[in-house]
């Protein structure tokens, strides 16, 4: 006989140093984690996630599909970063739920294991502001060393939208000097962050081309998607982008418009892990890859791993494991054990506990809770005083 799996309880959790929590509970006992963040808006995804939750309470947890339909479709206002968040950690919680129920990984519940390990990728370089290129190449050096086989850094700091050569200059200073210590056995993702207007993106892209770079990554802004067929006129390496949609109907807008080798979609933001999983399918129907964006906590994480193990088009994956933020924790301290995601060789082991897969240390959430958090984005200004993307 089948356990009901009927949610009586939804618990949230702000806590350092940018992140929000969720804990759901069933009647028989069962307990799910998922992870609803926007990161600077945390404050408003949790009073979502609380106008959410009467739809949700008294609810299976089995019944995935039709929760999701009920809190993205019964409300007149659709999409966008805050709802889709809310319900991504409701939906993420489920799912961890029902397959603890069933004893098994999510994945396999999703068609099952396609791989045994997953690459990844780390972070290095900070925002750019005051970094050096021979501090970057150090940096990448280090990252080879600890078994890395793939960095992510950001391009540059805020760009006018027509900016100076030298400015130009600096970006290539900084991939030229990690490709000189490197050499091209490591892979090198560029990330922009959408601070690139048309005019100065073509520039530096086509500036770029030398450096056999792994992947460019919102070289303009999201709403612009009608810009990457353009882009990819002028690129030799693939264009990636995809952080800031959410859900089918923004990623379908999206492949119309063409130029995108490879989608980024977030799980704590997209939708959830089922929502994911369609537009990994719609992606991978587009001929186009899927490289996970994940630069949030251990639920965020385990969540893109599942994820990971099912999709066909997945070939790297993002982590902020091992960094350490000035603002609070680091990411391995909120679980029970923090050698639950094995790394060997730049790769992650595929997990095999059910549900999600990891074990939430909960007493150590609710300290940090009690501390929580007040992140914003920082606000950038060119030398004339004008608003600069960030």
């Amino acid at each position: 006989m089948s356990i009901e799996l009927t949610i009586d309880g939804i618990e949230l959790f702000k806590v350092p140093p940018r992140w929000l929590f969720l804990k759901m509970t069933t009647a028989d006992g069962l307990e799910g984690w998922g992870e609803p963040i926007v990161e600077g808006r945390a404050d408003t995804v949790l009073a979502a996630v609380n106008e959410l939750k009467p739809y949700v309470i008294g609810r299976s947890a089995h019944d995935i599909e039709d929760v999701f339909q009920v809190l993205y479709r019964g409300g007149f206002y659709r999409g966008g970063p805050i709802l889709t968040s809310a319900i991504s950690g409701i939906e993420e919680a489920m799912w961890d739920i029902k397959a603890k129920s069933l004893g098994v990984p999510i994945y396999q519940l999703l068609g099952g294991k396609v791989r045994d390990k997953m690459k990844v990728y780390c972070w290095i370089g900070g925002e750019m502001i005051d970094t050096s290129p021979e501090q970057v190449a150090e940096q990448a050096k280090q990252k080879m060393d600890e078994g890395y086989h793939a960095i992510k850094m950001n391009a540059t700091a805020n760009l006018e939208w027509i900016d100076t050569w030298d400015k130009v200059a600096s970006v290539v200073a900084r991939v030229e000097a990690v490709r000189d210590a490197c050499g091209d056995a490591l892979e090198i993702g560029l990330d922009f962050h959408g601070r690139l207007h048309k005019g100065m993106a073509k520039v530096l892209i086509e500036a770029l081309n030398p450096y056999h770079l792994m992947f460019v990554e919102e070289p303009v802004l999201s709403q612009n998607s009608e810009l990457f067929s353009m882009l990819a006129q002028h690129a030799k390496m693939p264009i990636a982008t995809g952080e800031r949609h959410f859900t089918r109907w923004d990623y379908k807008q999206l492949f119309s418009c063409g130029g995108v080798d490879i989608i980024q979609p977030d799980p704590s933001h997209a939708g959830g892990i089922w929502e994911t999983r369609k537009i990994a399918a719609m992606a991978e129907a587009h001929d186009i890859a899927l490289a996970l964006h994940c630069p949030l906590g251990p639920i965020a994480f385990a969540t893109c791993l599942q994820l990971d193990f099912c999709s066909p088009n997945a070939f790297i994956q993002e982590t902020s494991l091992g960094i350490h933020y000035n603002e609070g924790s680091d990411v391995l301290e909120y679980m029970q054990d923090p050698a639950t995601f094995q790394f060997d060789s730049g790769y992650v082991e595929r997990p095999t506990k059910p549900g999600l897969g990891i074990e939430i240390n909960e007493d150590y959430v609710r300290k940090q809770a009690e501390k929580g958090h007040d992140w914003k984005n920082l606000v950038w200004r060119n030398d004339d005083g004008s608003l600069s993307e960030w």
